[in-house]
């Protein structure tokens, strides 16, 4: 897994280069940050749970990846406003979980139905649950006033990766490479399981080493 967000790493450019007309254009119109975050997870939503299922995975792709852009621009139209808000957070994580939720469980359904193979199913419903329990594990933290932001799968990543493979491997097989190309999903899934599974227990670890450290004196 990358060691850094990829969205971070590469936040400068976009929001400096392609995402800086669209910005000045949605504060023109009145359109308000918040306003952003809900079409945009609205689109990823869309993206996923409806073509995914019917097995247009190139589709779904790339009109989550048009949406999907909303992260970066609601964030810098906050910034621009000087209005970044403890309920814009709120709000901007809180939709993130729908987003996650429709991607992954737009897969689960693609193998319920046209993708045929329950197994793989259930390994998208598990990196599903697993990448739920790994943004909590790290909210719950900062509620405690304890740090959590460690472990080798960060959320951008694991959406790239999956997004990125999902693209290319229906691409491929649409170019006539065949639906073997296809396996790299499930070969994904099962990588974004381990990691985030691992990820987790890192941040388990990692709190309770700094929840004793802290209680230690006392």
């Amino acid at each position: 897994m990358l060691s850094n967000s990829v969205l971070d790493r590469f936040k400068g450019f976009w929001q400096g280069v392609l995402l800086a007309p669209f910005v000045n254009l949605f504060l023109k119109l009145g359109i308000s940050p918040d306003t952003v975050t809900l079409v945009g997870t609205i689109g990823v939503v869309a993206g996923a749970v409806i073509f995914f299922p019917q097995g247009m995975l190139l589709t779904g792709v790339l009109v989550i990846t048009a949406f999907v852009f909303s992260d970066l621009i609601d964030g810098q139209m906050a910034r621009k406003l000087g209005r970044q808000s403890k309920f814009g957070a709120f709000w901007d994580s809180t939709l993130d979980r729908f987003g996650d939720a429709a991607i992954f469980g737009g897969l689960a359904m693609y193998y319920v139905g046209p993708g045929d193979n329950d197994w793989f199913a259930a390994l998208a419903i598990y990196c599903l649950s697993m990448g739920s329990v790994t943004s909590y594990a790290r909210a719950r933290a900062q509620s405690l006033g304890l740090e959590a932001k460690v472990g080798i799968a960060e959320r951008a990543d694991r959406l790239v990766s999956i997004l990125v493979i999902t693209g290319v491997a229906d691409l491929v097989n649409v170019l006539g490479a065949g639906e073997k190309a296809l396996w790299a999903i499930p070969i994904t899934l099962g990588v974004l399981a381990l990691a985030s599974t691992l990820t987790v227990v890192q941040r388990v670890v990692h709190v309770r080493r700094l929840a004793l450290a802290e209680e230690g004196p006392r």
